[in-house]
């Protein structure tokens, strides 16, 4: 699950912006720059929500999720530096601190919390996921608002934007099925699991890396039409799943 999160995401987003973003523009490297992002970054959170939904392991799901975003401080830089490092100057070193800051001290944070007073995790944990869903909302509307110019000006892109962040959450929804239930015979659950679990990104990772590297505004576009996408194509299989028999 964790190898087809770290594969098949950054390998679909640099086909698909190579082909629909790199070479529209004057905005097309940022483009190309926020998708890589997006297929690099780890597994969302909401995808434990949608695999309770689709009938899938949610254990599974949450072990994925945890692992995905423990790796990603290490592996979503060196991800990004090799696929964009040849078409777009990128830092490496601050990548990883830009990684490291928003993952793993936020983890850490938590898991000390947790340790040393359990009593104030727990009160604060009932009102985390809501206050978690508008921070997203506040992100993701932030830097559409703030890239209105460009639609306006140029509404052919548009279409490229769109059409590449759906191409990379089908495609990964897709062969994250394909693969482990066609190619390597796992269970029906299981595949439904890795499926979900790669279709769907922590895309406001993605978008607060855009801004942590120093890249241009537009390179958090991407990622804030993904948080949108992958939730809406993965609240769809999963209903799909969940009236469908194993």
């Amino acid at each position: 699950g964790v190898l087809c999160q770290f594969i098949i995401m950054p390998m679909t987003a640099f086909l698909v912006g190579r082909k629909l973003l790199l070479n529209s523009g004057s905005y097309g490297a940022s483009l190309f720059l926020g998708l890589c992002l997006v297929g690099c970054s780890p597994g969302g959170t909401a995808s434990n929500l949608v695999s309770l939904i689709a009938k899938a392991d949610v254990a599974l799901s949450v072990l994925l999720t945890s692992c995905s975003t423990i790796l990603a401080s290490l592996v979503t830089p060196l991800l990004v530096k090799l696929l964009v490092g040849s078409t777009i100057a990128v830092s490496g070193w601050a990548l990883c601190e830009a990684t490291a800051r928003v993952v793993l001290l936020p983890v850490m944070f938590g898991m000390v919390v947790n340790a040393k007073a359990p009593g104030l995790a727990s009160r604060v944990s009932r009102f985390t996921p809501f206050a978690s869903v508008v921070l997203v909302s506040l992100i993701c509307g932030g830097v559409v608002a703030q890239n209105s110019a460009m639609f306006l000006q140029s509404s052919t892109l548009i279409p490229l934007i769109l059409g590449s962040v759906l191409s990379l959450h089908v495609i990964g929804f897709l062969v994250g099925y394909l693969v482990p239930r066609w190619g390597l015979g796992f269970s029906e659950m299981t595949s439904r699991t890795i499926s979900i679990e790669t279709g769907m990104q922590n895309s406001a990772l993605a978008v607060v890396l855009a801004r942590s590297i120093g890249a241009p505004a537009v390179a958090s576009l991407p990622g804030a039409l993904s948080a949108t996408a992958h939730s809406c194509l993965g609240s769809i299989l999963a209903g799909y799943w969940h009236g469908r028999q194993q």
